[in-house]
């Protein structure tokens, strides 16, 4: 675990959170459900151009995500998340566990403080969400939301849910208050 912690903090991105210019129009770009990309309606084949995309996302904060370079910025159609959770790592028990998780993106996150994971109420059903960065989230893989629930049965945590990096993520959909 420690050596993906050393890859994920050495992966160097863009400082889109910091680049602000006007919105020039739409990148006649989608992110689909199941994590495709699309240009003019044909899927992009190529993961390093996912890859470069992805590097320059950012959700902004009417929920709308665009992809940002110093000098333009251009909207892009997301349905559902704009990364996938796809595999799962689990070291430890209890409190004292770390679990990461590699992104479709190709990126990889430790769940915890910084990465916290969220149980969204969609018109599908409840969606496991991991923030990933600049309000950009990753839904967790049904496998891998079954490895965690598996982890909270046989913990028997009340709610149902599981510690990450010192923090404890509950596996249901919070109430609004």
């Amino acid at each position: 675990m420690s050596d993906l912690q050393r890859m994920i903090d050495e992966r160097r991105l863009p400082p889109v959170d910091q680049w602000d210019p006007e919105l020039c129009g739409h990148s006649e770009m989608r992110i689909a459900r199941d994590g495709t990309w699309y240009h003019q309606g044909s899927p992009i084949n190529r993961p390093a151009m996912v890859r470069l995309f992805s590097s320059v996302l950012r959700r902004e904060s009417n929920g709308s995500h665009v992809l940002v370079t110093p000098v333009e910025k251009l909207e892009i159609d997301v349905e559902g998340t704009a990364f996938r959770a796809i595999e799962m790592q689990s070291d430890g028990t209890g409190s004292d566990r770390q679990i990461a998780l590699k992104l479709d993106s190709g990126d990889a996150v430790m769940l915890g403080p910084v990465h916290p994971l969220t149980m969204v109420d969609t018109v599908r059903g409840p969606s496991p969400r991991v923030l990933v960065r600049h309000g950009l989230e990753a839904e967790l893989s049904r496998s891998i939301y079954y490895e965690l629930a598996g982890i909270a049965l046989s913990e028997e945590h009340d709610p149902p849910g599981v510690w990450s990096n010192g923090a404890f993520f509950a596996l249901e959909v919070a109430e609004d208050a």
